[in-house]
This record gives structure tokens, C-alpha cells and sequence, in this order.
């Protein structure tokens, strides 16, 4: 996009109207909405997540913590459940909370959950049903490049878990102390 132009914004060529695509994020490697989104409204069942009660939260008090749309979250928390992170309860006290402790939910757990496999290029993608994809396959001079990165980002969402995006006085209180304190019986 031009400098100075607006996300979103509308250029004029020769009096046609052409339409500038918005990006979520300035980079090349992205994830969508839906990884953001989710990633913001399970931090937040972390923050009330305890280990003597995990109780439900509704979704409405996620929503309007993080200014997120309530219906948005609806859709999201699906992936979550069926993917086994998230468990919910029914009734008037009802609402969703973390299946595991939060040091045990990975991000990459979260994000292949919510987006799917990582895949920088079709060619360097987790699923192998994306193998046959690119024509550039099996001449391609910069695959490893993008099996690398993919790779990289891979490393970085399966060593982060969910505690890890909490405040650390919060980190201590939920992380359990052999996870802490290795040298410690």
C-alpha cells in the first residue's frame, strides 16, 4: 500500500475505483483475527483460572474485558473445545474454562487449533496433503527457507504456553512448583 494511504482505503486509477486490501498485520507472516482473538480469550480464562476451582466464565465478561464481539468469540471457542483446551458448562452460572492448567496449553496447541497447520509458503505447510500444491515442487530454490521458518515458528508456539502470557506475580501462583523449582522434591 502507498505511504500515507489508509488501511482499507479506496485508489483512483483513471477514474475506476480500485479496491486496496486491508492486512491484519504489517508483515508477511501473519495470523488472523481468529488466532489473535482466540489467543486474547483463553489469556483471559487463564487470569481466573485456579487450581482449587477452574470454574466457567462466561463469555460475555471475556468479551467485554478484551473489547472483542461476543458472537466472534462464540465461533472460536468451538475449534477450542473440540480441540480439547476448553471445557464448558451448561446453566445460568454456565460459561467455558481451560481443560488443563495453563502452563500445560501450548500456543501451538491454540493456533494449529484455531488456523490450522503453519504454513509460511503451500510449499513448507504441516499438512502433508498441501505436498502437491506448488508447481514449484521438487525445483524450488527457496523451500528451505521456508521450511525453516516454519519450523522456527513452530519451535517458538510449542515452548510458549498459556502462562507464559501472564503477568509473572500471576505465573508463580498457577505454575506448579516442580515446573518452577526443578531442584526442589
Amino acid at each position: 500500500m502507498p505511504p500515507g494511504r489508509p488501511a482499507g482505503a479506496t485508489a483512483r486509477h483513471g477514474g475506476t475505483s480500485l479496491s486496496v486490501r486491508t492486512f491484519h498485520a504489517s508483515g508477511a507472516i501473519s495470523f488472523s483475527t481468529k488466532g489473535e482473538y482466540g489467543v486474547r480469550m483463553l489469556v483471559q480464562l487463564a487470569r481466573r483460572w485456579t487450581p482449587d476451582a477452574p470454574g466457567p466464565v462466561s463469555l460475555a465478561e471475556v468479551a467485554a474485558d478484551e473489547d472483542l464481539p461476543r458472537a466472534y468469540l462464540e465461533q472460536l471457542i468451538i475449534p477450542l473445545r473440540e480441540a480439547g483446551l476448553v471445557t464448558s458448562t451448561r446453566g445460568a452460572r454456565g460459561g467455558y474454562a481451560l481443560a488443563r492448567r495453563p502452563a500445560e496449553i501450548t500456543m501451538a496447541e491454540v493456533l494449529r487449533a484455531l488456523e490450522g497447520p503453519l504454513a509460511p509458503m503451500i510449499c513448507a505447510s504441516e499438512d502433508p496433503s498441501h505436498a502437491g500444491d506448488c508447481a514449484r515442487a521438487g525445483g524450488c530454490s527457496v523451500n528451505y527457507l521456508w521450511l525453516e521458518v516454519r519450523d522456527a515458528i513452530s519451535a517458538v508456539l510449542a515452548r510458549l504456553t498459556l502462562a507464559d502470557l501472564l503477568p509473572a506475580i500471576r505465573r508463580v501462583a498457577i505454575t506448579p512448583r516442580r515446573e518452577r523449582d526443578p531442584v526442589s522434591v
